[in-house]
């Protein structure tokens, strides 16, 4: 019960917070949500979009699964959860610009790597999900045989977020705004261990930090 009630409590600090203080903002949202920003990340419970980034509710349009994944578009898809939403921040919401934010220590990747989705059983939807990362996964694995777990790991989440963004790429409405000019695609990388964002360069094809760490501030 203490759990239930933390949330509670945390419901009625928002509630006095954006009902009370900033009654105007949510005045506003009443007659629709104007996010700038798609951002698509891990359902991680580490991982909060909003908190990392200081949001107010109607500033981000969030999607969040296992690894921040995004499939290759596919007009076959029947239950298409991601696409679905991508299709609605795109092209309805008119976004500004779609995120992809991955992380350090995500254990979807780590499992991948580990091989402990075995995908034997018809119910084991994650196996059937990672392999959306998994060709990446097998060359990471072959141009760093002497690198570490760690290592690996790393360079997997970072490959997992170029995947997603390849993969927006292919969706028509994206393809379409993109073109137009009007919608902007970014890769980002939130190491939990140094407290850094990182955000991918395709100029220096990899991936160079925008927030240092605190202790990197106060040297």
């Amino acid at each position: 019960m203490h759990d239930l009630q933390r949330f509670i409590d945390g419901f009625q600090r928002f509630q006095q917070q954006y009902f009370g203080h900033d009654r105007a903002l949510y005045s506003d949202l009443l007659q629709g949500q104007r996010p700038s920003t798609l951002l698509i990340g891990c359902c991680d419970s580490r991982v909060d979009p909003a908190l990392l980034l200081g949001c107010d509710p109607g500033d981000i349009f969030t999607v969040r699964n296992v690894a921040n994944l995004v499939p290759p578009f596919d007009p076959a898809q029947h239950i298409a959860g991601v696409t679905s939403a991508v299709q609605f921040a795109v092209a309805q919401l008119g976004v500004a610009r779609v995120i992809v934010l991955g992380h350090a220590q995500c254990g979807g990747i780590r499992a991948l790597l580990e091989e402990r989705l075995s995908g034997s059983d018809e119910t084991d939807f994650i196996t059937r999900w990672m392999q959306i990362v998994a060709p990446a996964r097998d060359e990471i694995e072959r141009r760093m045989p002497e690198a570490d777990a760690g290592e690996r790991r790393r360079a997997c989440e970072m490959a997992a977020i170029l995947v997603s963004l390849r993969n927006l790429e292919t969706f028509p409405w994206v393809q379409r705004r993109v073109a137009e000019g009007v919608l902007t695609l970014h890769g980002w990388y939130f190491d939990l261990e140094a407290g850094t964002l990182l955000a991918y360069s395709p100029r220096a094809d990899g991936f160079l930090p925008l927030v240092a760490s605190r202790d990197m501030e106060q040297e």
